[in-house]
């Protein structure tokens, strides 16, 4: 799409948005009602796509993302007029007579960027808060994901005019045309890198953005665990979508006690998850291209890998992979992972845990599996992190009832459910004076007041 196509779609969504048509909570309830409607009725053809881009299972597809697209977008219907509702707040003495309070109003348009790991989710979920909050919406997909991108397309174009929710297909050149327009807001989940490159021009136009990124993402397990039910929820996150999951345990931090007990329970979940030869199980899937394939696999060290290592071209497939006697210094640690490989570091003391994540980039995830209470209670009060799990990973994401968002290098802000709406809002603080009295201590000359003035203001 040429930029000037791109500027006329922006430039009409501004116009639509100026009409007042989306201000209108009933407009957004049943906006979001075609969407869910229209994402129903194509669950077989969305599954399809992503199983042509990642190699998804349908079952893995809809319990990743057409499931907890629905789930968000079921949440937003029923909780919308209730989170537009203005809120009424305490107005300090000294303003009477008056009323403060909060009106939540949307932004505008806005651009919704997202990523090819969990294309449908990752695309849906931020566009259905931002459609509850009232905005129109540009949407760009990942062209790494394209099948999946297809769709979504096809969806939206059929729910609603390019005027109010548009798609922009395209890469490096239709993103760059993008950026160069005034959005009211930008919404971006990706890498670091790119993530940079939007916060630096959205900073052009002063736009405010919100960041979802990722980082290396710790998984803790102490003496006090429980080992084989540790090693089951490890194994289900860190190789679900081949470990291209942005809060995927990227590395085990294990007390030197358990750790060999922990691989063997490792080893053993790995082969009752996906078999004794990883590589031929249709329902695993597969790396999103050639090129982040050689990424990953130049990460493996033969001469550290305790279970799997093997990997086909063809198929774009690496084993479920664990590493033994990983150090912080190796290039395994030097980003984040992003594929099936699991490095496992010791620790003898776990106030040295916590010193290595504090040390490194913040992560938009943290683990840590234990039972003691002690622990639990240090490590996440004092160790910086997006959010996470206690003996258990990834599942905190799958809620509508809690923020979503990272810290730091990991990104900025949060959305799901409300979060999402109140990213996608602006706040109006207002007070609406009344006029039936009108107290004069404010006005001078203040000598008259001064002492009464001093009383209600140190109060």
């Amino acid at each position: 799409m040429t930029k000037n196509q791109i500027e006329s779609i922006v430039n009409k969504q501004k116009d639509f948005f100026n009409k007042g048509l989306t201000l209108n909570v009933k407009y957004r309830i049943d906006a979001l009602k075609k969407l869910r409607d229209e994402i129903k009725n194509r669950e077989n053809e969305i599954c399809k796509a992503i199983k042509e881009d990642l190699g998804k299972s349908s079952f893995e597809s809809y319990m990743c993302e057409v499931g907890l697209a629905l789930s968000e977008i079921s949440y937003m219907i029923k909780n919308t007029k209730r989170f537009s509702k203005d809120k009424t707040v305490i107005t300090p003495l000294p303003q009477f007579a008056s009323r403060s309070f909060v009106k939540k109003m949307p932004y505008g348009n806005v651009l919704v960027m997202s990523p090819w790991n969990y294309p449908f989710l990752l695309t849906i979920g931020p566009l259905a808060n931002a459609i509850a909050a009232g905005n129109t919406v540009v949407v760009k997909p990942s062209a790494y994901s394209p099948s999946t991108s297809a769709v979504i397309k096809n969806i939206l174009e059929t729910a609603f005019g390019k005027e109010y929710v548009a798609v922009i297909e395209g890469g490096r050149e239709e993103n760059g045309y993008l950026l160069d327009q005034k959005f009211d807001y930008i919404f971006f989940t990706g890498g670091k890198t790119v993530g940079k490159l939007v916060m630096q021009k959205a900073s052009q136009h002063l736009t405010p953005v919100t960041l979802e990124l990722g980082g290396k993402s710790p998984c803790i397990v102490d003496k006090s665990a429980n080992i084989a039910l540790s090693a089951k929820r490890i194994v289900f996150g860190k190789f679900l979508n081949l470990g291209q999951t942005c809060v995927a345990p990227d590395y085990i931090l294990c007390h030197k006690d358990i750790k060999d007990k922990l691989i063997f329970q490792l080893k053993k979940e790995i082969v009752k998850q996906y078999g004794e030869n990883p590589l031929k199980n249709a329902d695993y899937g597969k790396l999103i291209n050639k090129k982040h394939f050689d990424k990953v696999v130049s990460l493996i060290n033969p001469q550290k890998v305790v279970c799997g290592g093997k990997y086909c071209e063809e198929t774009l497939k690496i084993e479920p992979t664990v590493m033994d006697n990983v150090k912080m210094t190796d290039e395994v640690m030097g980003e984040e992972i992003f594929g099936p490989i699991l490095p496992v570091i010791s620790f003898d003391d776990i106030n040295d845990v916590i010193k290595t994540v504090n040390e490194n980039p913040s992560p938009l995830a943290l683990y840590i599996f234990s039972s003691d209470k002690v622990s639990i209670k240090k490590v996440l009060g004092r160790c910086k992190f997006g959010g996470g799990c206690v003996n258990d990973v990834v599942i905190h994401l799958a809620t509508s009832y809690m923020g979503f968002g990272g810290v730091g290098e990991s990104g900025m802000g949060s959305y799901h459910g409300r979060c999402g709406f109140d990213t996608f809002s602006h706040k109006k603080s207002i007070v609406d004076k009344k006029t039936f009295i009108d107290l004069p201590m404010r006005y001078q000359p203040y000598k008259k007041f001064y002492g009464l003035l001093l009383k209600m203001f140190l109060r």
